[in-house]
This record gives C-alpha cells, sequence and structure tokens, in this order.
C-alpha cells in the first residue's frame, strides 16, 4: 500500500518518493485525502530527503508537516524541480542543479512525464551525494521503461489496451488518455473492480466514451459482483453486458470489434493481469487479430 505499514517501510532508504494521493485502500488507510496522506508520510525517515509529487492542497499540506516534524529536506514538483513536455513527445527536467533535455519515456500518458520528473529528482539528490549516475544511464533507463498493464498495448487491429487503473485517479487518468487520444473510435471497455475501491466513481468516469461496457470479475474474493457494475453502467450506457469470466470477455470483446474498435481492459490490476495471461496463452493468435 505504500505508507506506514508496508512491508518496505522497514528498510533505512537514501531517499523516500511520495507519487500522489488518491482514495484506496480506504479500509487501512483512512476515508479522506487528509487520513491517506498522513499514512502515506509514514515512510519519511528523520533527516532523510523527500521527493514529492503530491498535488492536493490539504494532502500537500500533511507531508510538508511530517517532513518537518522529522527534520527531512523536502523536494516538491513544481517548486524544487519541474517538467515541461514538448510537442515533439520529449521533455524537460530543471531541478536544484541540472536541467536536462531531450528526455523522453516510452509510456503512455501525460501524467508518466511526471512520473518520470520524480526518479529524475531522485537521481539529482543521489549524484548530489556523489553517487555515480551519468545522464546516458538516466536517458537509457528512460528510453527503455517498461510498465506492464500500464496504458499497455497489445493488438492495433482492434486496438487493444491494457490498464490496471485500480483506483479512481488512475481511472481519471486513464479517461483522459482516451478521450484525448482515441476520440471518434468505437470504444469497448471491459471492466471488473474491487468491492474496496469507489467502483461508483471510477466507473463513471471511464463510462462517458465508451460505446459499449462488458462487465466482467476477476477470481479474488474481493471482487465486486458484476450485477452491481451492471446496474451502474446501465444508468448510462444502453449496451451493457455481463462476462463473469475475464478472458471469456476478453475474447467476446474481439469477436465483435471492428478492426479500427478500441478496446479497454480496465479496473483492477487483478482483471488486467487474468487478461494479460489468456494473451500470454495465444488469445490474439487463436483469434488471428
Amino acid at each position: 500500500m505504500g505508507g506506514r505499514y508496508d512491508a518496505t517501510n522497514v528498510i533505512q532508504p537514501a531517499i523516500s518518493i511520495i507519487t500522489n494521493i488518491s482514495l484506496e485502500h480506504r479500509d487501512y488507510l483512512g476515508n479522506t485525502l487528509v487520513e491517506i496522506a498522513r499514512e502515506k508520510a509514514g515512510i519519511i525517515k528523520q533527516a532523510t530527503p523527500v521527493v514529492s509529487g503530491v498535488r492536493q492542497k490539504q494532502a500537500r499540506s500533511v507531508v510538508q508537516q511530517v517532513a518537518r516534524k522529522k527534520e527531512a529536506p523536502l523536494f516538491m514538483l513544481g517548486k524544487a524541480f519541474k517538467v515541461r513536455q514538448h510537442q515533439s513527445g520529449q521533455f524537460s527536467y530543471t531541478g536544484c542543479k541540472n536541467s536536462w533535455r531531450k528526455l523522453q519515456t516510452p509510456l503512455l500518458g501525460r501524467y508518466q512525464v511526471q512520473n518520470a520528473a520524480l526518479a529524475l529528482a531522485a537521481c539529482e539528490l543521489l549524484i548530489n551525494d556523489q553517487v555515480a549516475i551519468s545522464f546516458e544511464s538516466i536517458k537509457q533507463g528512460l528510453a527503455n521503461t517498461c510498465w506492464p498493464g500500464r496504458l499497455e498495448i497489445v493488438c492495433e487491429h482492434p486496438t487493444v489496451i491494457l490498464d490496471g487503473a485500480h483506483n479512481l485517479m488512475a481511472a481519471r487518468n486513464l479517461a483522459k488518455y482516451l478521450a484525448e487520444n482515441l476520440a471518434g473510435r468505437r470504444l469497448t471497455l471491459v471492466i471488473g473492480i474491487l468491492g474496496d475501491k469507489p467502483y461508483r466513481s471510477m466507473l463513471n468516469s471511464l463510462l462517458p466514451d465508451c460505446s459499449r461496457a462488458i462487465i466482467t470479475r476477476a477470481q479474488s474474493q474481493r471482487a465486486l459482483k458484476p450485477e452491481k457494475l451492471y446496474a451502474i453502467a446501465k444508468k448510462s450506457l444502453a449496451d451493457v453486458s455481463i462476462i463473469p469470466d475475464v478472458a471469456a470477455a476478453v475474447r467476446n470483446a474481439i469477436e465483435t470489434a471492428g478492426s479500427d474498435d478500441v478496446i479497454c481492459v480496465a479496473g483492477s490490476l487483478y482483471v488486467v493481469g487474468e487478461a494479460k495471461e489468456a494473451i500470454e496463452k495465444g488469445l490474439l493468435k487463436s483469434l488471428k487479430v
């Protein structure tokens, strides 16, 4: 969960990084952004630098308070370091001491450039602490980054995209990408969500640009019953169906899609994992797409 009670928090890090705050794992972390921010800030160690991309004012304030209490130098995106994306697809980074140009990441979505900025800030701090990291290594590391199941395109005709989108912020980021890059194309959403997620808000974020939705369910006890998602989806979309098995749902979506259509599998890392497993076992090959 990436916070105070996360198993990784037993180590003494060189740098702590808090990417962003969203409403997730509420049974464990809290029901508000402030409560969750307090748990996330539990990774901050005494006098150990912190790099953060937290944007929400109240959550950012919590991170700042904890950093001050722990006497931990805090480096915030937009203040201590900045990133600028160019029309070419490349981006520039400006930090405390370094300015790096002509950077590029293959990861899709504008927010990935901000995520990259956090990694670059961490690199800069390590370099300042006499860790040998060359600019060429940084460029190659960014260029070779691979993140399975995060805006991962596994097929072109039809276009099949896998994105975990397992919390509200991730769902909104996915919805923004789909709207900006795939507008005008018939979009099928294959979705299953866990019961401890803000599933209503997640679903409502993703549905507006969809032509149809296929509701499915991961093989997890935490998975929400498809009927619950179906009832929500039918309020805003006419073409909604239920296919509980993830592999069967993906197969149906592809078999009934046109070559220029888009299929997005989302809502849960479990769902994407099962879809990816089916694809790796030859689903796409058997369908000859």
